[in-house]
């Protein structure tokens, strides 16, 4: 593992990479609103990407880097991951196509920035769709807007909603909440079975 550090137009980001023993695609993977890097679901995530010959790099926001729980504007997160992804690409994965990927708060990041950042597929682990009890604060347009194959990872209990399928985007419903802490295998098993199609389309 190795830790990075990455000047954004918004102050300092951290990279965490984990290399996978052949490199066939990176996965930048961002934390949730008030999260870091240490959660169940992330640290399952990187254990399945690089078992399946996937680099991994785990991004923490500028404000985070900082010290700061409340997250920034979303154009500053955007700025700040599109700033990350191009210093990784040229830096650390250079010709190798770029999963971008994160859970809440850090998915809506990567459906944001999965055009104008070049990405070949997202990856998003417990999306928040609305707010808890508020159905008609609907973020489905983020998800909607993604062009390329899609996997989003959702508690079957989770306050924030669950997205729905579509042509280009699969949803698997796991035991547990928008934590997804209940069945880490479960997780893996979804993430390691789209990775598996996703690199042959890749290759």
């Amino acid at each position: 593992m190795t830790r990075v550090e990455v000047e954004t137009p918004h102050g300092s980001a951290r990279a965490e990479l984990h290399s996978a023993a052949e490199g066939r695609a990176a996965l930048l993977l961002g934390h949730g609103a008030g999260g870091g890097f240490g959660t169940d679901d992330l640290i399952s995530t990187v254990r399945t990407a690089t078992s399946a010959g996937v680099h991994v790099a785990l991004v923490e926001q500028p404000y985070r880097v900082a010290g700061r729980r409340a997250p920034a504007p979303a154009r500053q997160l955007d700025a700040a991951w599109l700033a990350v992804v191009e210093d990784l690409g040229q830096r650390w994965f250079p010709e190798l196509p770029l999963i971008f990927g994160g859970r809440s708060s850090g998915a809506r990041v990567a459906c944001r920035t999965a055009e104008s950042g070049g990405a070949s597929a997202v990856l998003c682990l417990a999306f928040p769709l609305h707010p808890p009890g508020r159905p008609d604060k609907d973020r489905g347009s983020e998800l909607a807007g993604v062009e390329v194959p899609t996997l989003v990872v959702q508690g079957e209990r989770d306050a924030f909603g669950e997205p729905e399928p579509a042509s280009n985007r699969e949803v698997v419903l796991v035991p547990g909440d928008h934590s997804l802490r209940a069945d880490t295998n479960a997780l893996s098993r979804a993430v390691a079975e789209w990775l598996g199609r996703v690199l042959r389309l890749l290759d």
